[in-house]
C-alpha cells in the first residue's frame, strides 16, 4: 500500500513542481521579456523602423558580419532569449541561420559578459571552478571560449543559410516571389 501512495504522491508532485515552475516564469522571466520587448519596440519606433532596418541590412550584407557581429550585438545588448528578435530585420531566407548563430552564441559570450546569459552561467562557472582549483587564470579561458564561439557561429550560420536556401528552392519558395 505504501508503494502505491508513494507513486500517487510522486505523480501529483510532478504537477506541483510544474506549477511552481510556471509561477516562477509568470513572476520572473515573462514580465522581463514583456518589458524588454516593449523597450526594444520603443527604441525602434523612436529611431525609426526604416533606419533600423537599413542599418541591419548594411550590417548583414556580408555573411561574415551577418553571422558574427550581428548575433554578437543581439546577444550582448538584448541577452538571451530576447536576442532572437533581431532576426526580424533579416529576409526570410536568413532568419533560420541568424537564429542558429545567436542561439549558439549565448554560452560562449558568458565568460566575458555574464549578463548576456545569466541562466547558463553555471556551465562556465563549473569549468572555471576546475581551473581555479588548479590555480590557473580564467582570462585565457574566457577569451578562447569567446573566440571559439565566434568561429562556431560563423560556420553554423553559413551552413544553415546554405541548407535553408536549398530547401526553399526545392519547395519552390523563390518561384512564389
Amino acid at each position: 500500500m505504501d508503494f502505491i501512495v508513494r507513486i500517487a504522491e510522486g505523480f501529483i508532485g510532478m504537477f506541483q513542481e510544474g506549477g511552481d515552475t510556471f509561477i516562477g516564469m509568470v513572476t520572473g522571466i515573462i514580465p522581463l521579456l514583456i518589458v524588454l520587448i516593449t523597450a526594444v519596440n520603443a527604441v525602434v519606433r523612436f529611431v525609426g523602423e526604416e533606419r533600423v532596418t537599413r542599418f541591419a541590412q548594411k550590417l548583414t550584407k556580408y555573411f561574415i558580419f551577418r553571422y558574427t557581429l550581428f548575433p554578437l550585438l543581439a546577444v550582448f545588448f538584448l541577452t538571451n532569449p530576447m536576442a532572437y528578435t533581431f532576426g526580424r530585420f533579416l529576409p526570410e531566407k536568413q532568419k533560420p541561420a541568424f537564429y542558429d548563430s545567436a542561439v549558439s552564441f549565448v554560452h560562449p559570450i558568458t565568460g566575458l559578459f555574464p549578463h548576456a546569459n545569466p541562466a547558463e552561467l553555471f556551465v562556465y562557472l563549473g569549468v572555471a571552478a576546475g581551473l581555479t582549483t588548479l590555480g590557473l587564470s580564467l582570462g585565457p579561458l574566457a577569451i578562447m571560449y569567446f573566440i571559439t564561439g565566434i568561429v562556431v557561429i560563423l560556420i553554423r550560420g553559413v551552413v544553415t543559410e546554405f541548407i535553408t536556401v536549398r530547401m526553399m528552392k526545392k519547395q519552390g519558395y523563390f518561384d512564389k516571389e
